[in-house]
């Protein structure tokens, strides 16, 4: 009986053991589905679950650079705007610069390739002021390019002194009994140029032709060579033309500019430097001069045009001019002019 209850005791209290021992030693195997703690694989799996922890503790992504990427974009933005002021600053010149090159003007007249300045230069119409004029001394012609062939306004100053001094040769005067031709300061340059000579007056120099409108209206040709005065022409009268004549009035003399010599002299030395000169009525705006193939734009100064340019052929008519309106509308052609010369002589 006692054997039989010790029995029973010793069953109930075995399952009550296993009941209270953990899950894998109950049915035989380890918490992590291994043979248990027996065979010792137990033990290898926590060992590697620890190392395992460990390695993940230390290998973590590095912290977000926030400050370097915010300069990085500051830096960028302003790359974008620096770029957009740039094609801004394209967009409003190129506008600029189709101006500047487009062709035309009042009276058409053709486009750049066959609009020369008056000095070989820039435009005859170009605000850049001459060169200053000297203390006391002549008046600075309207535009740059009347002073051609790097001719100074001094320079151009100190010839015209020379041919109005007391001692100048070959004065010719268009009236008589000539009048007196007053100083340099009475006076203004209306265009100066470099000069080829001829078997009548040998050796280069230049020329410089002045007007003065009071107390007589004076326009004198001057010739320059060696720094001395060669000799002049004079005229004198009014800077209107004649109502009987036109609004443009070539001066008859001009041929001392565009002639290197008459046409039996034989040829001329090439290139050439030549220049026209006239009288303009008030309504006239715009002149243009045409001579060996080539056309430019005369200066129109108070009264006068004055343009020149450079002879690359040999010629056997003289220059043609032309004179437009504020409109545009043609008012003179000197090949109309019954009074102008229209073949070298």
């Amino acid at each position: 009986m006692n054997g039989r209850d010790d029995g029973r005791r010793d069953e109930r209290e075995g399952e009550r053991d296993r009941q209270q021992a953990p899950r894998g030693e109950r049915d035989g195997r380890s918490e992590w589905g291994g043979g248990g703690a027996r065979d010792g694989q137990g033990a290898f799996e926590l060992d590697l679950r620890d190392r395992l922890a460990r390695d993940a503790a230390t290998v973590r992504p590095a912290a977000v650079p926030y400050p370097a990427i915010v300069r990085q974009g500051r830096a960028e933005r302003r790359r974008r705007l620096a770029v957009a002021g740039a094609a801004l600053i394209a967009l409003t010149v190129v506008p600029a610069t189709a101006i500047a090159f487009s062709g035309g003007g009042p009276g058409g007249g053709g486009g750049p390739a066959d609009r020369v300045s008056v000095g070989g230069g820039g435009p005859a119409e170009s605000t850049a002021p001459p060169s200053p004029e000297p203390p006391g001394g002549p008046a600075a012609p309207a535009t740059p390019g009347q002073l051609a062939d790097g001719i100074t306004m001094k320079e151009a100053a100190a010839g015209l002194e020379q041919c109005l001094g007391p001692g100048a040769p070959n004065n010719s005067v268009s009236q008589s009994p000539p009048a007196k031709l007053g100083v340099a300061a009475e006076y203004r340059i209306l265009l100066a140029h470099r000069s080829t000579g001829n078997d009548n007056s040998p050796g280069d120099g230049r020329y410089v032709v002045a007007v003065r409108d009071a107390p007589v209206p004076t326009r004198i040709i001057c010739s320059i060579k060696d720094g001395q005065a060669s000799g002049s022409n004079i005229s004198m009268g009014g800077a209107d033309p004649d109502p009987g004549t036109g609004p443009v009035v070539p001066d008859m003399n001009a041929g001392k500019l565009y002639l290197q010599r008459l046409s039996g002299e034989g040829p001329w030395k090439l290139p050439f430097r030549w220049g026209s000169i006239g009288t303009v009525g008030a309504g006239v705006t715009r002149v243009t001069v045409s001579y060996g193939g080539a056309t430019v734009e005369a200066a129109v100064d108070r009264g006068w045009f004055a343009a020149t340019g450079v002879l690359e052929q040999a010629v056997t008519k003289t220059p043609r001019i032309k004179g437009y309106d504020a409109q545009g509308k043609q008012v003179y052609d000197s090949d109309q002019d019954r009074q102008h010369d229209k073949a070298i002589p």
